[in-house]
């Protein structure tokens, strides 16, 4: 019967639509059953292909975004939520952060700049000076998608049970009070102390009682709080306090701590303590609970009223006032309690809760100074079995009886590298320090003065290592050196003897105090051990291990191959038993590191933050680290350092005939600025410990009678900040004579041989590998220009030695900030430098420079990543042809594909959020990065050029997108053209050209992505945060044009990938985090809605629709158009759409319910949507289409919104266009209008867009119910509308079945209410007179349908209140 209603009634609408709508076009609703069941199984199939033609989409034209906010401005500025249609003020901003480095004072000296003159070390200066420029975007936490807004909303793991007045009334006999407990059961007990309630007493500690207390309810519901002097309650309590006079629980921890106080309504006090924090906040809790259901349960007797009352006595209670105000605050908490038991509807949905990480951009950080594993190196002693007094009074401590210095260094024998510095360490008693105080050692403090701040660690002990690839074959190696006297083997024989120790200690301390006194500058080799630093390649540290026995160190095998070679075998017992080993131990400890380990400095001494000025005494010594050259352990240089380590290594004098004794020959290093006889040296070498931080040379380790001496020593130097080409090493040779014969008064130097290392060739470029010298025999002035060995030039003054053949041999390792050893880079640099000074430098010269930094070495150019890229930038500007740009812009291309092959692709990020700054805009420089770099990017991609940049482009080409967005807001801001409107911030140059790099970029991501799938995606993905970026610096209607050139490359029938390209465009697009005002939520009609077509205008998927709001209409077409596709595909654009509704629910700046009902506005079209593929959505193959228990776990559409619903009130007499002034905010939801109700919903948390949600909340048994009434049904109405006409554009309506005997009080449980497709903006005339007449019959069934006699609430919005995720709850109302 109800079936057949619906008929009369939708035959009705047609006649009335045939007679006054002549362009309603014909077409069936639906087709035969038949034909229904053929298609049931066709979607049921994996190879479902839909029979619409593959039609490209009309492309709409988008508004004139700024024409529109101008011409409805005052429509905009009156509008009470202002706030959804403009974009907010200072949506962005640049800002400067300083630079926060590890170190007290900053690493760049302070004359450095002025010293500095060439082009790269003025860079590099101020890279490492420089601030960070940042640009801030407001709003951007709310840029992402709804896992990234700042305010989640977490999961709970139950619903919460809702009671509402219709269940107060069934239950009202029932116990309604609380925490879960039966009448007269326990809710809570336990243990608290109870203070003195008499007020003429103080409360003290003492005064406070232990008592259980034992929380009751009774018969009439209310609570009293007994206690006892023990557990069992059984008894006569001591107490009792009545919570029914109590005001209020508030926590008093004045007198004693976790105590709180009861307030009672006499003013009285009771103050209980309980034993922890816990249990105090869970008492509270509870008898908070119990005050406000009280409170709530009085409130409602008041608000149901005493029948046996007086009228008047009622009238003299309202006008004191006492109970409004107590009818007030009741209602407050009613609502309330509702708001927060309440939940937003998407918090149900599983994709709400799964940890999907896949579209958060990757976090940013600024660059710092990184190490590797870090290892804490402890020395602690060193003692030779040797040992006896050095006080000539023999009364001081027994100690060794000579001075001995450690050399601590890593090895790598997997590598056959020497991985860092050498630490010195002097571990003598102070009593041995004075043996060579007169040789140049300072005094016993701790602290000297000449170190930045004053503080360089005198005697340091503790050395920080720093390993970036650990591994189990690096060895920790320490060299002992000691005082010159003669021979190794003759110096280590007396400490190889247990025997007769006391004679030879006191032997062997005579020549050690004569040596000194004479010799106490010079060093010999003497012992080495090792011991091995790393358990794993995970950098576990080996820390139970020892050094090594002290093993002789071979005159013949003093260099770092020969140490490698020992290494080698080191853990081969055989052969290391074959060594001569001395009686001693080295105690030496090695441990972890602290991040924020104290008392630290770096290795140019400078301290860092936390060193404590009182603690210097046990100072930290940071040791260079020679990181590895290879582009994967390198980092961006963050500080200035400017070191030079040198390393002499041979001396072959066997052929000399100049000098007559050249045996003990000692290398003196000196580093000078000039060649002229009066030139001094520089101090800027590091002393050894005990001596001033910076001396003027240094001497290498002295070998006892050898002719070809070999050297193993270090030599650290700190370089000035600008070399020029007198800078250089000057290495001076010495016979240092060992014969302590007093009666021969021989010097203890003659000199015997100069040799010289200029640190500048090639232009001004630092080269730094193994050297062979020649030596001279004299040193005349002038001797840098006789550099190229025996000198053929007639009137040299210079004598060589043997013939000027090279018999020295050095090594020098440059570790340095401010200097590069690459060729490519140092010229680049330097014609950039000629370019400035000169307009002689072509730019066709720089074309080839640019070209050569293709062949620039990984790491250098990850070192120095910063200062070239700024410099790259720089050219861009200032090019004035066309290939210069082009070249610049490869060459980046090359730079960011270096880095991402390596990993590296966190330090570019970091470089165009922090580091990245254009030039500031001035009328002489009319050249802008954003510009320029835009239209290299569009030549780069042209089909012509080079494939593999393009490639590369494509693949990384993020990077060239940020870099233009920061160009664009530095741009608007300097030039203050951000107060411009949005038309006149760009030239229209800039504009041509960002159109054209679309252009020219959509056939590359939608031809090229199977040849090159990551280089596509990756483009798409960049394109669209661009265009993102796009809305809040340009003209936004010219953004949209572009989102039209972008979506004008896609057709029906596309791959999945380009499907899945286009929605990941959508989708990113959509997340602008001012997506709602892009969208002008607000009415386009013509004043107040007068006519049903206007409708059409503002809740139809019309092209004015999709034209006046944009974004969202784009979407929606996009998404019905998808629903055409295969399964795999619908699902891809319906998370799109549901991803974008649930950001929309959990947006904190739009949670009010006038914000959400103006939102859901932009999405009533998708209720067409939805009912023209309802067949669509999901439904698993083998089931029926009527069998809706069977539905996809991520189905789309509630079973709400597909089974049949419940009887409800009836349908009015016409459908009034007061029901679009509800839904468009602009009438009021209560008018006295009759508008149309719709049926209230089996349960209000069904999710529209919920994903895998197996576990329905309906009643099963209502679901049967209509399951079987539905299908039963369908047959009779589909054959019945067969001849229906097909509106173009459809709404559906909950339709219940009407009466058909006038005395039928409700419709039988058979009858269902049905859903009825219509147009609404075709309704411009009243219902058949037929259903006019039957108003009163269907009031009076209405009437008695409802569940508690009256209207349903819920109305025709109730659908989209689901889709967006509105509260649960029986007395939901619309919120539209």
């Amino acid at each position: 019967m109800g079936c057949t209603t619906s008929v009369v009634l939708l035959e009705g609408l047609r006649s009335i639509l045939e007679r006054n709508c002549t362009y309603v076009k014909g077409s069936v609703e639906l087709g035969a059953l038949e034909e229904e069941e053929e298609a049931q199984s066709l979607w049921g199939s994996h190879q479902w292909i839909p029979t619409t033609a593959l039609v490209k989409p009309k492309i709409i034209e988008p508004l004139d975004y700024e024409n529109v906010l101008l011409q409805r401005k005052t429509q905009i500025i009156s509008d009470v939520l202002r706030d959804m249609l403009q974009f907010p003020t200072e949506d962005f901003q640049i800002s400067t952060l300083r630079r926060q480095g590890r170190t007290l004072l900053s690493t760049v000296p302070e004359t450095a700049e002025k010293e500095a003159s060439s082009l790269f070390v003025q860079e590099c200066i101020k890279t490492y000076k420089s601030d960070w420029h940042v640009v801030n975007y407001k709003y951007e936490e709310y840029s992402g998608d709804f896992r990234q807004l700042p305010h989640k909303v977490l999961r709970p793991e139950k619903l919460a049970a809702h009671v509402f007045e219709v269940d107060e009334d069934v239950e009202k006999d029932e116990d309604a009070a609380s925490l879960g407990s039966q009448r007269g059961g326990v809710s809570k007990h336990g243990w608290l102390y109870k203070g003195n309630m008499n007020s003429a007493i103080s409360v003290t500690m003492r005064s406070f009682k232990r008592r259980y207390f034992h929380l009751a309810q009774l018969g009439d519901g209310s609570y009293n709080l007994n206690f006892y002097k023990d557990e069992n309650t059984s008894k006569e309590p001591k107490g009792t306090i009545f919570l029914d006079s109590c005001m209020g629980v508030v926590q008093n921890s004045k007198v004693r701590r976790f105590a709180f106080e009861l307030k009672m309504q006499d003013k009285t006090t009771f103050l209980l303590a309980a034993d922890s924090e816990a249990e105090m906040e869970e008492w509270i809790s509870i008898l908070n609970k119990i005050l406000h259901s009280s409170f709530e349960q009085a409130m409602q007797e008041k608000r149901n009223g005493d029948l046996n009352d007086d009228e008047e006595h009622g009238k003299a209670e309202l006008s004191s006032g006492s109970f409004q105000d107590n009818f007030q605050t009741a209602r407050d908490i009613e609502s309330r309690m509702r708001s927060e038991a309440r939940l937003k509807l998407f918090t149900l949905d599983p994709d709400t809760q799964k940890l999907d990480f896949s579209g958060i951009e990757p976090d940013v950080r600024p660059f710092e100074e990184k190490f590797g594993k870090r290892v804490l190196v402890s020395c602690h002693n060193l003692s030779f079995n040797l040992q006896g007094c050095v006080t000539e009074n023999e009364e001081g401590p027994t100690t060794n009886v000579e001075p001995f210095y450690v050399v601590l260094s890593l090895f790598d024998v997997q590598n056959s590298r020497k991985i860092s510095a050498d630490f010195r360490v002097d571990l003598n008693h102070p009593l041995v320090r004075q043996m060579t105080c007169g040789q140049g050692n300072g005094s016993n403090s701790e602290i000297i003065g000449d170190g930045p701040l004053g503080l360089a660690p005198h005697y340091p002990t503790q050395g920080v290592f720093s390993v970036t690839c650990p591994h189990p074959e690096i060895f920790l190696v320490a060299r002992i050196e000691k005082v010159l006297q003669g021979g190794i083997t003759h110096c280590t024989e007396p400490y190889m003897k247990s025997s007769d120790s006391t004679k030879v200690a006191q032997k062997v301390l005579k020549n050690t105090k004569t040596a000194c006194s004479r010799l106490g500058q010079y060093r010999m080799p003497f012992a080495w051990a090792a011991r091995p630093v790393f358990k794993d390649a995970s950098g576990t540290l080996e820390k139970n291990a020892r050094f090594s026995a002290l093993y002789r160190q071979d005159s013949s095998k003093l260099s770092d191959e020969d140490m490698f070679k020992l290494l080698t075998d080191f853990r081969k017992p055989e052969k290391m038993a074959k060594l001569p080993v001395l009686l001693g131990n080295l105690d030496v400890t090695i441990d972890n590191v602290a991040p924020d380990v104290p008392n630290c400095v770096t290795t140019s001494y400078i301290p860092v933050r936390n060193f404590e000025q009182n603690g210097s005494g046990s100072a930290l010594l940071e040791v260079e680290e020679f990181v590895p050259c290879i582009a994967k352990c390198a980092q961006p240089f963050t500080i200035y350092k400017n070191h030079l380590y040198v390393y002499p290594k041979h001396l072959k004098y066997d052929g000399q005939k100049s000098f007559a004794k050249a045996r003990n020959i000692a290398v003196c290093v000196e580093f000078k600025d000039s060649d002229e006889d009066e030139a001094q040296q520089l101090k800027c070498i590091y002393g050894r410990p005990g001596g001033p931080l910076f001396t003027k040379q240094a001497y290498a380790a002295v070998l006892h009678h050898q002719h070809n001496p070999e050297f193993y020593d270090e030599i650290k130097i700190e370089l000035p900040t600008q070399l020029h080409e007198k800078h250089h090493l000057l290495f001076s040779f010495y016979h240092v004579s060992c014969d302590n014969n007093s009666k021969k008064k021989d010097v203890v130097e003659t000199p015997v041989g100069s040799a010289w290392l200029p640190l500048l060739k090639d232009g001004g470029r630092v080269i730094m590998n193994e050297q062979q010298l020649p030596v001279a025999a004299n040193l005349p002035a002038g001797y840098l220009s006789s550099q190229d060995g025996a000198s053929k030039q007639s009137g040299s003054e210079i004598k060589w030695v043997d013939g000027g053949k090279p018999l020295f041999t050095l090594s020098t390792h440059l570790v340095s900030t401010v200097y590069t050893q690459d060729q490519h880079l140092h010229n680049f640099f330097q014609h950039c430098q000629s370019m400035d000074m000169s307009e002689q430098a072509s730019e066709g010269e720089l074309i080839k420079y640019l070209k050569s930094l293709h062949a620039m070495e990984g790491h250098v150019m990850v070192n120095f990543l910063p200062t070239i890229l700024n410099q790259l930038f720089c050219i861009l500007t200032r090019a004035t042809h066309e290939d210069v740009a082009i070249n610049v812009t490869r060459v980046m291309v090359h730079v960011v594909a270096q880095c991402h092959e390596e990993g590296l692709e966190h330090y570019l990020r970091s470089f165009v959020k922090f580091v990245f700054k254009p030039e500031p805009y001035s009328s002489i420089c009319l050249r802008t990065v954003h510009e320029e770099l835009a239209k290299a990017m569009t030549a780069i991609l042209k089909p012509s050029t080079d494939f593999l940049t393009s490639n590369k482009l494509l693949k990384h080409s993020w990077y060239f997108f940020e870099a233009l967005v920061k160009s664009m807001a530095y741009y608007l801001t300097e030039s203050g053209k951000v107060k411009l409107s949005r038309n006149q911030r760009f030239s229209a140059s800039f504009y041509h050209a960002v159109e054209t790099l679309v252009n020219m970029l959509m056939p590359h991501i939608t031809q090229k992505y199977k040849d090159n799938l990551d280089a596509s995606r990756n483009a798409n993905h960049s394109l669209a945060l661009f265009i993102k970026h796009c809305f809040t610096f340009m003209d936004r209607g010219f953004v949209f044009k572009q989102i039209n050139n972008y979506m004008n490359c896609f057709v029906p029938g596309d791959p999945k990938t380009l499907f899945e390209f286009k929605f990941e465009f959508l989708r990113v697009v959509c997340n602008h985090e001012h997506y709602i005002p892009l969208n002008l939520p607000m009415p386009f009609g013509k004043g107040r809605i007068q006519r049903f077509q206007d409708l059409q205008l503002d809740y139809s998927l019309t092209d004015d629709f999709c034209r006046n709001h944009f974004l969202v209409g784009l979407l929606l077409r996009e998404v019905g158009g998808a629903l055409q596709e295969p399964r795999d595909i619908r699902q891809i654009a319906v998370q799109v759409l549901k991803g974008l509704m649930i950001k929309h629910t959990f947006d904190d700046r739009y949670a009010a319910k006038s914000h959400q009902a103006r939102l859901a506005t932009l999405y009533l079209p998708l209720f067409g949507l939805l009912q023209e593929n309802v067949y669509r959505l999901d439904i698993k193959d083998s089931a029926p289409l009527s069998n809706h228990n069977n539905m996809r776990e991520d189905s789309l559409v509630p079973n709400s919104m597909v089974t049949p619903q419940k009887p409800g009130s009836c349908i009015e007499n016409a459908l009034h266009k007061d029901v679009f002034g509800v839904i468009s905010g602009t009438a009021s939801p209560h008018s006295s209008t009759p508008n149309v109700s719709s049926v209230h919903h089996a349960d209000s948390r069904g999710s529209l867009a919920s994903t895998d949600s197996a576990n329905s909340l309906l009643d099963k048994s209502s679901d049967k119910t209509n399951s079987l009434e539905k299908r039963s049904h369908r047959h009779s109405l589909t054959s019945q509308l067969q001849h229906i006409e097909r509106f173009p554009r459809r709404h559906s309506v909950n339709v219940p079945p009407l009466p058909l005997d006038p005395e039928e009080c409700a419709p039988p449980l058979n009858r269902t209410t049905k859903r009825v497709t219509m147009d609404f903006s075709l309704l411009t005339v009243p219902l058949p007179d037929l259903l006019l007449d039957r108003d009163s019959e269907i009031q009076k069934a209405a009437a008695d349908s409802g569940p508690d006699g009256g209207h349903w609430e819920n109305g025709p919005v109730q659908v989209l209140s689901v889709t967006l995720g509105g509260s649960p709850s029986a007395h939901y109302k619309p919120f539209i």
